[in-house]
């Protein structure tokens, strides 16, 4: 699984013009799924997230948790960060997992995300074209990848 989380002061989700989700400040978290990707991916990155510390404490350092500021967490599946560049110029999806894989990982990611932040998170809507809007803060974005724990 690859996901980029940025942190937000606010972020928001629409499909056909209608808002699905929104949140204030927290995580917008993008999230690519491939068909080698297990349930102890999620597990890895759900306590990855959860103890992330990249909120600023009282002296302006980055060393506070997505739980200790009461942040909000917005989850939209991107199958584009599972995108191939080598060869040519555009891109190929064969990396990403099928709908069968994807779908069942995307919803268990996003059930043990909430469950580990203790309150609802919002979400996209798997396979849809979306809009997504957001400020990011700082900018503060980070990458992660399963294939690359270390």
């Amino acid at each position: 699984m690859r996901i980029v989380i940025q942190r937000v002061t606010h972020a928001s989700v629409s499909i056909e013009g209608k808002v699905k989700s929104k949140i204030g400040k927290g995580y917008m978290i993008l999230v690519g799924i491939c068909s080698e990707d297990t349930e102890e991916d999620i597990k890895w990155l759900v306590k990855k997230i959860i103890g992330l510390r990249i909120f600023e404490d009282e002296n302006g350092v980055m060393n506070l948790s997505i739980q200790e500021v009461g942040g909000d967490i917005l989850v939209v599946s991107q199958f584009t960060l599972m995108a191939s560049y080598k060869k040519g110029n555009r891109p190929s999806w064969i990396k990403a997992a099928p709908h069968s894989i994807s779908i069942p990982l995307y919803n268990q990611f996003c059930k043990e995300l909430e469950e580990a932040l203790g309150k609802p998170i919002g979400t996209g809507e798997f396979g849809a074209m979306m809009q997504v809007e957001l400020l990011n803060d700082g900018p503060t974005t980070i990458c992660m990848d399963t294939k690359n724990k270390e």
